[in-house]
């Protein structure tokens, strides 16, 4: 494994501590501080997760148009340390939606170059290893970080802006390590064609495979909306406040010790089974979610939903990079992104209001019922188009 993608996954690791040391916190801060609706937090998750997701798009051409990857991956990194004080400082509903679209549009410029870096660094025969090895140490921060947040709440008597200001400390060292740790490849030769990527002409060398993979991706996101209402669904069952972090530490936790595990699996067997367990896991994990708050069916819920994160997210990178051409890789991630985002907004949104009127029950059971409907396409379909020769 290349040294470079072990740096990449330590500063995705330290980011993701300071991100979810806010993140963990941010639904309960909102509700219980702010007195914002349900409706609200699932508009403001979304609108912000979907915003990462689009903005990936134009960062993703910039990479291939330009041929180099890592300064716009500084850049973004850059801008999610410095949204952290924001949180802070926060006093309205409209102020933390505005430092978290800042925080998500760092994510977005990104989130391409670094998924399309990993797939310049890492070997094609062990390219789903290494997109594994990333996610699960990206992962291991996104537990740690709501660990040091319970910690410190517990510590501080539940001072939310005093957690949020320590979020400062990891976002600036996980921007260091990048500028010193991570040596970007020499640029691959371009193709004859000039012009920007996203021309038509471009576009038509992203396959069809690559396109229904596309489309997959964005119905599992609609499967699968904003963990925040984990974190609601939880405190719904009587967690304590400090305690509220508990939420993404085992569910990330879980995403972390399988993420590798699964990604070295899809270097070997059929994606498209790989994708199809996945899909079921989260049929199971949203059921459970619905059936109650006890804490036995949120923590059971819980489990399956990272278990769902770790076979699928490193599996759909990877078959994005197998199905494009390598000086499109930035743009194809983008557009991959761009309809996850959408998607995305959709789902929280939805999810927010169907919270509001019927409950949370209905919410988990609208998310299990666009999971199955992702599962009868896949089966009824397949995916051998999206898979390389030797998955077919």
């Amino acid at each position: 494994m290349p040294r470079a993608i072990w740096a990449l996954g330590f500063v995705s690791l330290l980011m993701d501590i300071s991100s979810e040391l806010i993140h963990s916190l941010l639904p309960v801060f909102m509700v219980a501080s702010l007195g914002t609706s349900f409706l609200q937090v699932g508009l403001i998750e979304g609108a912000a997760e979907a915003t990462a997701l689009i903005v990936k798009v134009f960062s993703g051409v910039l990479s291939d148009l330009w041929g180099k990857r890592k300064p716009l991956a500084l850049f973004g990194y850059g801008l999610g340390a410095l949204s952290k004080p924001l949180f802070a400082l926060a006093t309205s509903p409209g102020l933390v939606f505005a430092a978290r679209l800042v925080d998500r549009t760092g994510k977005g410029i990104r989130g391409a170059p670094r998924d399309a870096l990993v797939a310049d660094l890492a070997p094609p025969a062990i390219r789903g290893a290494a997109f594994g090895l990333r996610q699960s140490l990206d992962t291991l921060g996104a537990f740690l970080g709501p660990l040091l947040a319970m910690g410190l709440m517990l510590a501080w008597a539940n001072d939310f802006r005093a957690v949020f200001w320590t979020a400062i400390i990891p976002g600036c060292l996980a921007v260091a390590l990048l500028f010193f740790g991570v040596r970007e490849p020499e640029a691959r030769p371009r193709p004859p064609a000039t012009g920007h990527p996203i021309q038509g002409r471009h576009l038509r060398r992203l396959s069809r495979a690559y396109w229904w993979v596309t489309g997959i991706g964005a119905v599992f996101t609609l499967a699968r909306f904003s963990e925040a209402f984990l974190v609601l669904r939880a405190q719904q069952g009587g967690l304590p406040i400090a305690l509220t972090p508990l939420v993404l530490i085992g569910m990330n936790l879980v995403y972390a010790l399988t993420a590798y595990p699964f990604g070295r699996l899809s270097d070997r067997v059929r994606h498209t089974r790989l994708l199809a367990l996945g899909l079921a896991v989260l049929v199971a994990a949203d059921a459970i979610l619905a059936c109650g708050s006890h804490w036995v069916w949120v923590w059971a819920g819980i489990t399956l939903w990272g278990l769902h994160m770790g076979i699928t997210q490193g599996l759909l990178a990877r078959m994005v990079a197998d199905t494009v051409p390598a000086d499109l890789r930035g743009t194809a991630y983008g557009f991959y992104s761009l309809l996850g985002g959408l998607a995305m907004l959709v789902a929280s949104g939805l999810a927010g209001l169907l919270w509001d009127i019927y409950g949370a029950p209905v919410t988990f059971a609208a998310g299990a019922a666009f999971a199955v409907l992702a599962l009868a396409v896949l089966v009824l379909r397949g995916l051998a188009a999206a898979n390389p020769a030797r998955h077919a």
